[in-house]
């Protein structure tokens, strides 16, 4: 891994980081992480999770995606300033999967991550998401709301349905996984240049996890912290989303 250099930028870096980075054989001065925010109508936190972003441990970029917010959003990404900002913009909203596909082609980092805007998850959890595959044990790493972190607790009926969900993709993957729909995952760039996405909307979520599995990628959870929102709060997935998902779980276990 690694592209660039940055010669002062291992001060920055948290000791652990650094270790782990050199016992891979990776510069950290060279590594580049890329940050593929996807974001629509979040003018209350986008400015935040930027910052927060930006605090974590590691050189990289962030690749901000407006899906085609109107509430303010927009004009705010436009404004914001720094030479770590990468900026597209949807002219009309085309759903989160298609902004996160818009993000990877953008994306010119070593290993790739996905933030939502929302601030649901914690980028001070980075770190952990990151370790599996700077350690060499994951090609791929998902951060799971159900494996102990500290949590706002879930209404029943999203718990509920993220562990169907879960379970049915499973059974098809072959995978173990505790928690797919996870919005926090990781991935060595290398590997995500050769998956064909399609999934425009919340489809995007089994579709990643269906093409990894199909080609054997090395897949890892770590226990992240969650915050997660009601709808007067501004969640956006909803019950036809989680029915779409059963059709995507089946349709990609079957076609790629």
């Amino acid at each position: 891994m690694g592209s660039g250099l940055g010669a002062t930028y291992t001060a920055t870096l948290h000791a652990r980081e650094v270790a782990l980075l050199v016992r891979k054989g990776i510069d950290p001065a060279g590594f580049l992480l890329s940050v593929v925010i996807p974001v629509y109508n979040e003018v209350q936190t986008i400015e935040d999770v930027v910052r927060r972003v930006r605090a974590a441990p590691y050189r990289k970029e962030i690749v901000l995606v407006d899906d085609g917010s109107t509430d303010g959003t927009r004009e705010l990404v436009q404004r914001l300033e720094g030479e770590d900002l990468t900026r597209c913009f949807h002219a009309e909203n085309r759903g989160k999967g298609a902004a996160v596909r818009t993000g990877f082609a953008a994306a010119r980092g070593d290993v790739v991550v996905i933030q939502d805007a929302d601030l649901e998850y914690d980028p001070k959890d980075l770190p952990a998401l990151l370790a599996p595959i700077l350690d060499g044990r994951a090609d791929a790493a998902y951060g799971s709301r159900f494996l102990g972190g500290p949590h706002r607790v879930h209404l029943f009926w999203h718990y509920a349905g993220n562990k169907f969900l879960t379970l049915f993709s499973n059974a098809l993957t072959n995978l173990n996984l505790t928690d797919m729909e996870t919005g926090y995952k990781a991935f060595r760039r290398d590997l995500l240049v050769n998956l064909p996405l399609r999934s425009k909307r919340f489809g995007i979520e089994p579709e990643l996890t269906a093409k990894l599995a199909r080609r054997r990628c090395r897949v890892y959870e770590v226990p992240i912290s969650y915050s997660g929102r009601d709808y007067s709060e501004g969640k956006k997935i909803g019950w036809l989303d989680g029915l779409t998902a059963i059709f995507w779980i089946l349709r990609f276990r079957l076609f790629d």
